[in-house]
């Protein structure tokens, strides 16, 4: 991530000024943002953004600011995001286009206790365990260029409310994703379809509101998520990959190459099908499309099964009157490989920007937090596409990260 620059940041956070009726409201938001932009020599607590030290400088006048700026002052964390929002989408050189996607997605970190909001025992996929932590749904816009978050909510665990999973206040990570992704449609961001990993791709209520909002998606499954089958046909996408005939490169019999290509300039050859899965097929309303790297091996880290309902090209569901143009093979894979930008987000926004390094309890003053680290984040992608400066602190381009293993950690995670 990018260095904070005096003067590019001034003018970035002028933008929001409007949004804090006070003159030391808009100077907490712009000390809060140095803090989250200056390099990391140590966690980005109040403490660290404002230079001071951990425990003995906890009463400074400019930690005690930042303090009354995050949990006290009167300012809306949602009207700062719109506004986010719309300087994201109105930057031609960021605007959504109708190639990108929506990436659903959920973090988790540890946190002590239980006097924060939110926290409790639950799956955290970063630690590959399960922790005492807090969870929050994500939605990012990516295409092969940019990427940057959308929206934020923490999940509340049952466990933390009277009524348990009864509650009326209680709402799954599901219905979290689908709200997100309302909210990016009328913040005016577009995209080719919607995409997540199996943890959301497996839960058929949700694919099925995407379609009933109009929206393409593209989602993975879990190689033994169960279907309905009949006699010896294949009962899981793992099944129906094995189900159709390879002979190798020169012999491929079902499968199709098709042919990444990567932000750094390199291209790999995979294997992609329109394969049959009970109802689920090439001429279905949902198709299962399964890519890998080898048709023979099927391996677990180079092995994708894939939702989607756009539909086959000049199949009975590509019609004049379709919702969406229809995608080949090569346009289902290169769509859920976009997804993988919102793993590289997750990187940069914890170890760069202090995602978890809040110490405050409240559920407002968390989400504040979250709010001022997206603007940040933005900031950069504000810098890296602006005329150039002449400060030595240049911005540097964001790198994608080899490692897809995912934020929420290995496939045999709980489902819940």
């Amino acid at each position: 991530m990018c260095p904070p620059a005096a003067g590019p940041l001034e003018d970035y956070a002028a933008g929001f000024d409007k949004l804090f009726s006070r003159l030391a409201q808009r100077r907490g938001f712009r000390e809060y943002l140095t803090g989250l932009l200056a390099p990391r020599d140590r966690n980005k607590t109040l403490t660290g953004l404002a230079g001071s030290e951990p425990v003995e400088g906890a009463q400074h006048a400019a930690v005690q600011r930042l303090q009354y700026f995050l949990s006290q002052s009167t300012w809306d964390a949602d009207e700062v995001n719109r506004r986010r929002l719309e300087l994201l989408v109105n930057d031609p050189a960021t605007a959504p286009h109708a190639r990108g996607v929506i990436a659903i997605d959920d973090s988790g970190d540890r946190k002590d206790g239980t006097a924060t909001a939110h926290v409790g025992r639950q799956w955290l996929g970063r630690y590959g365990k399960t922790d005492n932590g807090i969870v929050t749904v994500t939605t990012v816009w990516a295409d092969e260029r940019v990427y940057y978050p959308l929206h934020a909510e923490p999940y509340t665990p049952a466990s933390r409310l009277p009524g348990k999973k009864a509650d009326p206040e209680f709402r799954t990570k599901l219905q979290i994703a689908a709200d997100l992704v309302s909210q990016a449609l009328s913040a005016g961001v577009t995209c080719r379809a919607v995409v997540a990993d199996s943890f959301y791709g497996d839960h058929d209520a949700l694919r099925g509101e995407l379609s009933q909002s109009g929206l393409g998606f593209v989602m993975s499954l879990k190689p033994s998520r169960g279907t309905w089958q009949y006699g010896a046909d294949a009962y899981t996408p793992k099944d129906a990959a094995r189900a159709v005939p390879w002979g190798g490169p020169d012999d491929p019999g079902g499968w199709s190459p098709v042919v990444r290509r990567f932000r750094d300039g390199h291209t790999e050859t995979w294997w992609a099908v329109d394969a049959q899965l009970g109802w689920w097929g090439p001429d279905g309303h949902t198709r299962l499309v399964i890519a890998t790297t080898d048709p023979s091996v099927l391996p677990d880290n180079a092995t994708w099964y894939l939702a989607t309902n756009l539909a086959r090209p000049d199949g009975p569901h590509d019609t004049p009157d379709a919702l969406h143009e229809p995608a080949n093979l090569t346009e289902v894979v290169r769509l859920y490989g976009i997804r993988h930008w919102i793993e590289q987000s997750y990187k940069q926004v914890k170890d760069e920007l202090g995602w978890a390094d809040f110490q405050v309890r409240s559920a407002t003053a968390i989400r504040r937090h979250q709010t001022l680290v997206h603007c940040a984040f933005s900031f950069c992608w504000n810098t890296w596409f602006g005329p150039p400066s002449t400060n030595d602190n240049s911005a540097s381009s964001p790198e994608p990260s080899n490692d897809d293993s995912g934020e929420r950690g290995p496939r045999n995670r709980p489902a819940g």
